[in-house]
């Protein structure tokens, strides 16, 4: 399963039905989990740990050392969970000591080609990002949101699960979650309610999620007075509460 031309360091952790494609390379710190798929010119280095049933497409470079003027060669680490597609020419890169130290890639994510994570970010399970999306270093994106083509986050922002970005979107505040945006920079167009009937959620949690949406967004309130409003809906519906805490959190401020 391991092609006659891939280099594979013998201190590297391979499961069983690990197929690596020629001319790939494994470094000494590599894990990769049962079933996971490497295909050719793939260079996975640094201290990574890969989970199983993975499939990463050609020329993608896997954990090399972070785009950030301070590393100084720090042991820190990307995980990468299980049944991920990692399509042709993607990046991800390891952690800093300025953070946790670690980037994290969940589970079930759908990743296309040109994609780069960059260090310290974490993605959550079951997002898709779309070609030519980049992640600036410390961005957290949550479960099942939707990255459109050359979208741009700008480093520390935060991307709600369920949020929904369409073509060449720039992030440069967080977004919160069930929130559909657009343009550079973002602005607000409804939430993502075709992704939640999708996903499963009630017609009255979907209501509950647009009425909190309108009063941020719609009623011309300040902040302050929009998020007691959210929180008072959030009480009643707890479909509103990611939106409730997300709003309460944020450093950055949210696009609005």
């Amino acid at each position: 399963m391991i092609h006659s031309t891939a280099i594979v360091h013998p201190a590297a952790r391979i499961g069983s039905n690990v197929s690596i494609g020629p001319y790939s390379i494994v470094g000494e710190h590599v894990e990769i989990g049962d079933g996971t798929r490497i295909g050719p010119h793939v260079v996975i280095e640094g201290r990574t740990r890969i989970g199983r049933d993975n499939e990463i497409f050609q020329f993608c470079s896997i954990g090399a050392v972070p785009q950030d003027k301070k590393y100084d060669d720090e042991p820190t680490s990307l995980e990468i969970g299980d049944r991920n597609t990692i399509r042709e020419y993607c990046s991800f890169n390891v952690g800093t000591s300025q953070d946790a130290g670690v980037t994290r890639i969940g589970s079930d994510n759908w990743i296309m080609a040109y994609v780069h994570v960059a260090h310290d970010c974490h993605v959550g399970d079951h997002t898709i990002f779309a070609n030519n999306a980049t992640l600036a270093g410390h961005v957290h994106v949550g479960d099942w949101a939707i990255l459109g083509g050359f979208t741009g986050v700008h480093q520390f922002v935060r991307v709600g699960a369920h949020s929904f970005c369409g073509v060449g979107t720039v992030l440069l505040q967080d977004l919160p979650p069930f929130v559909t945006v657009a343009g550079n920079p973002a602005s607000p167009h409804g939430i993502n309610s075709e992704g939640l009937r999708r996903r499963g959620f009630s017609a009255e949690a979907i209501a509950a999620i647009k009425r909190a949406y309108r009063v941020l967004y719609r009623n011309g309130l300040p902040l302050a007075e929009a998020r007691a409003q959210i929180a008072a809906i959030a009480a009643e519906h707890g479909a509103v509460e990611p939106f409730a805490d997300f709003i309460a959190s944020s450093e950055r401020g949210i696009v609005r």
